[in-house]
């Protein structure tokens, strides 16, 4: 397991920067946060760590070693949940983990132990052999999760990972996390969901239209900037205090 270096990592739309000059590094045993307001660049950050968007400028480095090098061992190295649950919708559950299996390349015996036991442990066995379409979306997440854990990856790459999940399974993912950084797993983890943020990352990396305004530990954030909680911290670093009064304005509105 090796150290992830983001370096002056860029990427331009149509000649507009959608992530701009971004550098971080991400330790094994580390889950860095990754934040920032809608259309801050984070989704298109992570697609370029993944290999789905090449970078206009920059590097993603991993273990001493530029990704592009050998980006098909990268990616076999890599688990990978995105930000919408979009899965083949005539495929059962079962028949999704297999296929992402097989394409990892693990043994027809060993996957199907794995898949058991993850379709068991998030309460889906019942449902193993359903459509992935009469599934919930909470449901739908569970199943991106265990794809991501099936080739058991020494670097997670998670983009809302919790949406759509219950309380307690939200709690037991959190709890996942934390024990898997204690294995020494690499991971990225992507949110608006700051509370659970602030449990599970040591370290935050703010991001506003494509540029890094604070990039620390949460707790030298929270006292420097004299704040309590990493929301107080995400509000003033990405000034939106005047957006704190919007559900008055919305109020308001509503009476006109």
């Amino acid at each position: 397991m090796g150290i992830l270096e983001i370096q002056r990592l860029t990427k331009r739309f149509n000649g507009l920067p959608a992530v701009d000059d971004v550098s971080f590094a991400i330790r094994p045993g580390e889950i860095l946060g990754y934040v920032g307001p809608n259309g801050a660049g984070k989704s298109t950050t992570v697609k370029m760590i993944i290999g789905l968007l090449e970078p206009s400028e920059g590097r993603i480095v991993y273990d001493g070693r530029s990704v592009l090098d050998d980006l098909p061992g990268f990616q076999r190295r890599l688990g990978y949940v995105p930000e919408e649950p979009n899965l083949y919708p005539f495929l059962s559950g079962r028949e999704y983990l297999q296929l992402a299996g097989r394409l990892r390349g693990i043994s027809r015996a060993a996957l199907d132990r794995k898949i058991e036991g993850f379709l068991t442990l998030f309460s889906l066995w019942d449902d193993r052999d359903c459509p992935v379409s009469s599934y919930s979306k909470g449901m739908r997440q569970k199943i991106l999760i265990s794809a991501a854990l099936l080739d058991n990856p020494d670097v997670l790459i998670l983009d809302e990972p919790l949406s759509g999940l219950d309380a307690s399974t939200m709690i037991a993912v959190r709890e996942l996390l934390q024990g898997l950084a204690a294995q020494g797993r690499t991971i990225l983890y992507s949110s608006h969901v700051l509370d659970v943020m602030e449990k599970v990352c040591a370290r935050v990396l703010i991001l506003r239209k494509g540029r890094v305004l604070a990039y620390d530990s949460i707790e030298h954030l929270r006292a420097s900037l004299d704040q309590p909680s990493l929301e107080g911290v995400f509000t003033r670093v990405t000034q939106e205090e005047g957006k704190q009064d919007l559900a008055g304005r919305i109020l308001e509105a509503m009476r006109r």
